[in-house]
């Protein structure tokens, strides 16, 4: 199946979710991660939700990352195709986007290199570890700059696509893991 079709699908089915159930796969996908083998790690990569666009609510995980005391991560956009990454600490000042992105407005930068762990954004994956973003690349290219033990992570609302995705391309970055409500994906 070509990326854009399942784009298309995925941002349709998401759109239906009512904000109670949001919540509810939001908080049952943080309790997964909870499972996952990534605690002693301690530089962890994570994005703050559009709301408008239904997308699972981080401050769940943020919250547990910041109880364990770990070292956290927020991107921001600085042009067409490529993010900085800011730790956020107390004083960190957030601001939304053009694409109502909430992100730091500056702070204190944390190189690519020091990246350990990366909860990814995505409409749909596959099999194979093969995402669907929003089609702007930004991951992409930020998840090549990372060491290549960096450990990546989707979440997603829906279960794996039954089909795999036809249009992957050598840029294409696969995910080790993908948490769901219900499951964790390994690849």
């Amino acid at each position: 199946m070509l990326k854009k079709d399942l784009r298309s699908r995925y941002k349709k089915r998401r759109d239906s979710i009512d904000n109670e159930s949001l919540a509810d796969s939001s908080l049952s996908i943080a309790n997964e991660i909870l499972k996952l083998p990534i605690w002693s790690y301690d530089y962890y990569h994570i994005f703050l939700p559009i709301s408008e666009n239904k997308e699972i609510d981080t401050t769940f995980i943020l919250s547990i990352l910041q109880g364990k005391d770990k070292n956290v991560v927020l991107p921001k956009v600085v042009n067409k195709t490529t993010l900085k990454h800011y730790l956020l600490t107390d004083s960190t000042r957030l601001k939304n986007n053009e694409w109502n992105i909430p992100e730091p407005i500056d702070g204190i930068e944390v190189p690519t290199t020091k990246i350990e762990v990366v909860f990814i954004p995505l409409l749909a994956f596959d099999k194979k570890g093969n995402r669907v973003g929003y089609g702007k690349g930004f991951y992409d290219t930020f998840l090549a700059e990372c060491p290549k033990d960096v450990i990546k992570i989707g979440l997603s609302l829906f279960s794996t696509e039954e089909e795999l995705i036809t249009d992957v391309n050598s840029n294409d970055i696969p995910l080790n893991y993908c948490v769901t409500p219900s499951e964790t994906y390994s690849f």
